[in-house]
C-alpha cells in the first residue's frame, strides 16, 4: 500500500515537490509503471519505473482496460453530433436483434451511465476467488462482440432501467453493438478511423479473438505473484483497447483540443451528475481542491483495472493539462483525489498545480 504524509504539502507556505519527486517517492513504496503529464500540445514529463523482475520502459503496450469506455462514448457522441444517435434512443429502437426484457426503456444515456439494470459478466461464475468470472475466460470467435450485447447481455435484468448506478461491462458492450449497426462498421475499424487515425495514434488497438494480441505489460496481484488469466477481446467496448501510454496522452490533448467533439457534444459528454456519483459519459467529472493550485479545478477522471494492471486518466480541461498514469499491480493503492489524500491527488496536484 502507497500512503504519503500530506501536512507538508498542504500547509500554504510549503512549495509542492516537482512530478518527478512524487513519482520517485511512489516507486520506493512499490509503484511500478508508467507516468505522463501532457499540456494541450505535447508530453512534457514521461517517466517508466521499474521494479525488480518487472521491467518497464517507456513506451511499452499496455492494456487500457476501461478507459476503452471513455473511447466508446467519444464515438457515440461522433453519432449523436451527426445527428445518426440521440442519447434518447433505446436499446430496442437501435438495436431490434436485442430481445432483453428492458430493452424498450433502456436509453444510451443509460447504457453510458450504467443506470441500465443488465446483466453483469462480473456476476457469470469463477473456479476461485482470485480467478476471472468465465465471461472473459471464453475465447470462441465474436466474444466481446455483438453476439454478446444480444445474447448474454439480454439475458434477466439485475435492476429496473433508471433505478440507479451499477457499473457494468453489458452497458458498454450493447453500446458498441449499437455503434456497430449504426455505422456498419466494425468497432476496431472505428476506433481506427475515427480516433487513432485523426490523432496520430500509432498504438491504439482493440483485442480481438480473431487475431493474435501482441505481448503488453503483465499484472501481478497483491502477493507479487503473475495475475489470473483471461482473454482481452472478451471486455470488447468495454475494455480491450491497448496501447502506448502516450497515445492516450494524445487522446487526451485531442479531446481537450476539440478535435474528436465540438465543444457543445464536449460538454453534454464530461456533465456530471450528481445524483449518480458525479458519472458522465464514460467518465466521471467533478471540481476538487487540489494543493498548489489557488481554486478548486474541474476534472475529467477515467479508470481502468483488470487483472493486475491499473490505470488512470484524468484531465483539467480548463488548464490544458492531463496526467495518465499506468500501474502494474492490483493492491496499488491510488486514493482518492475528491478526499484530497493517496497517489492520485499527489499526482494530480504535481502535475497541474506545481509551478
Amino acid at each position: 500500500m502507497i500512503a504519503f504524509s500530506l501536512a507538508a504539502v498542504l500547509a500554504a507556505s510549503t512549495p509542492l515537490p516537482p512530478i518527478d519527486t512524487v513519482v520517485t517517492e511512489a516507486s520506493g513504496a512499490g509503484f511500478a509503471g508508467e507516468v505522463l503529464v501532457s499540456t494541450s500540445d505535447k508530453t512534457i514529463y514521461d517517466r517508466a519505473v521499474s521494479a525488480p523482475g518487472r521491467p518497464h520502459k517507456a513506451g511499452d503496450l499496455w492494456r487500457w482496460a476501461s478507459v476503452t469506455k471513455q473511447l466508446t462514448a467519444t464515438l457515440v457522441m461522433q453519432e449523436v453530433a451527426a445527428g445518426r444517435l440521440s442519447l434518447d434512443d433505446t436499446i430496442a429502437a437501435r438495436l431490434p436483434a436485442f430481445n432483453g426484457p428492458t430493452g424498450a426503456r433502456v436509453t444510451l444515456r443509460m447504457l453510458l451511465q450504467h443506470t441500465s439494470g443488465l446483466p453483469n459478466p462480473d456476476d457469470t461464475p469463477a473456479a476461485d476467488v482470485k480467478s476471472f468470472p468465465a465471461f472473459y475466460l471464453r475465447n470462441s470467435r465474436g466474444v466481446g462482440g455483438a453476439e454478446d450485447a444480444t445474447g448474454y447481455c439480454a439475458g434477466k435484468p439485475r435492476a429496473e432501467p433508471g433505478a440507479g448506478f451499477s457499473y457494468n461491462n453489458c452497458d458498454y458492450i450493447v453500446m458498441g453493438a449499437i455503434l456497430e449497426r449504426t455505422s456498419g462498421k466494425p468497432f476496431a475499424t472505428l476506433i481506427r478511423t475515427r480516433i487513432a487515425k485523426p490523432v496520430g495514434m500509432e498504438t491504439l488497438r482493440v483485442a480481438s479473438a480473431d487475431r493474435a494480441t501482441p505481448p503488453m505489460t503483465p499484472g501481478v496481484d497483491a502477493d507479487g505473484k503473475p495475475e489470473p488469466r483471461f482473454n482481452l477481446a472478451t471486455f470488447g467496448p468495454a475494455g480491450a483497447a491497448y496501447g502506448a501510454p502516450e497515445d492516450l496522452a494524445r487522446f487526451d490533448r485531442a479531446l481537450m483540443g476539440g478535435r474528436l467533439l465540438d465543444a457543445d457534444h464536449l460538454t453534454v459528454t464530461w456533465k456530471g451528475d450528481p445524483h449518480l456519483g458525479y458519472v458522465a459519459l464514460g467518465a466521471w467529472s467533478f471540481t476538487a481542491k487540489l494543493a498548489g493550485c489557488a481554486a478548486a479545478v474541474d476534472l475529467v477522471e477515467r479508470r481502468g483495472e483488470i487483472g493486475g494492471v491499473e490505470v488512470r486518466n484524468l484531465l483539467a480541461p480548463k488548464l490544458g493539462k492531463a496526467l495518465v498514469v499506468f500501474a502494474d499491480r492490483s493492491d496499488l493503492d491510488f486514493g482518492e483525489i475528491w478526499q484530497a489524500n493517496g497517489l492520485s491527488y499527489r499526482l494530480a496536484s504535481a502535475a497541474f498545480c506545481a509551478v
